[in-house]
């Protein structure tokens, strides 16, 4: 896939504390926040945000590390390192995100909190959707502290990095923060989270935890690898995205439709 020169979407600047960042946005509706996967607003991230505004709801993609458009591979189809590292090193460094930490959550969520009430008033709805992915996968969660979030994706999150067992059966998310969300979804709040089962980035433990802490309101989407878009170079990571097999009665493309629903139905505005 080439690079999308994202042009059938809006671009504008959000501030929040001081802090100013580029926002592309397509579609009409109630809001969905689309945060990216590493490497940043790829090709096929741009293309799910399609999706999203193709089933009457607003796209709204932060630009929050990358290059937006670029293809994260080379022309042999292999990933490209150097566009990897060029988003990966600055975040991992930078005190917005949390990379290795437990019961943190990264401090860049006020801004996604703000992005999203900023988006609820101005494109109307119940309250606004939002989907992360990989290291920004846990994002969704945190952000639903609000109660105007009520459509929260958490696709292959894979944060903190699971270099111990403490790590892996843990998320970005702090213990106040989790409380608030616990409490919401004991009052109805529903989570879909989404991995293929043989993904080391996202490891089972992770998804207990979320059963555990979330109980029947957390929703687990656990693909086999098998089913993964093949002619991807990379291992089974992106539900969503780069491993999405776009046809009828794909369990991948199933996935996608669970995930589409979500937004439509607790984003329906009254009539």
């Amino acid at each position: 896939m080439q690079h999308d020169e994202l042009a059938d979407f809006t671009r504008r600047s959000f501030t929040h504390d001081g802090d100013t960042r580029d926002v592309y946005e397509l579609g009409t509706g109630p809001a969905v926040i689309v945060i990216a996967e590493m490497p940043g607003i790829t090709p096929r991230v741009a293309e799910f945000a399609r999706r999203i505004a193709a089933i009457g709801r607003t796209a709204v993609m932060p630009h929050l590390f990358g290059e937006p458009g670029r293809t994260p591979f080379t022309d042999s189809g292999k990933p490209s390192l150097p566009t990897f590292l060029r988003s990966l090193v600055p975040a991992c460094v930078s005190r917005e995100f949390v990379v290795f930490a437990t019961g943190r959550t990264s401090p860049v969520i006020d801004w996604l909190r703000a992005l999203a009430r900023d988006a609820h008033e101005r494109c109307g709805g119940p309250g606004v959707g939002a989907v992360g992915m990989c290291f920004t996968g846990g994002y969704a969660l945190a952000m639903a502290t609000d109660d105007r979030l009520l459509a929260p994706v958490l696709s292959q999150p894979s944060m903190p990095i699971g270099l111990t067992s403490k790590q892996r059966a843990s998320i970005d998310i702090s213990d106040a923060d989790l409380a608030v969300v616990k409490a919401r979804c004991a009052a109805g709040l529903e989570v879909i989270g989404l991995r293929f089962t043989g993904d080391r980035l996202v490891p089972a433990e992770r998804f207990e935890f979320l059963r555990r802490e979330l109980g029947d309101a957390f929703v687990a989407i656990e693909l086999p690898n098998e089913v993964a878009r093949p002619e991807s170079a990379a291992s089974p990571h992106s539900v969503l995205t780069e491993h999405l097999v776009d046809r009828p009665g794909e369990p991948t493309r199933e996935a996608l439709d669970q995930v589409l629903d979500l937004f439509r139905r607790r984003l329906e505005p009254a009539i």
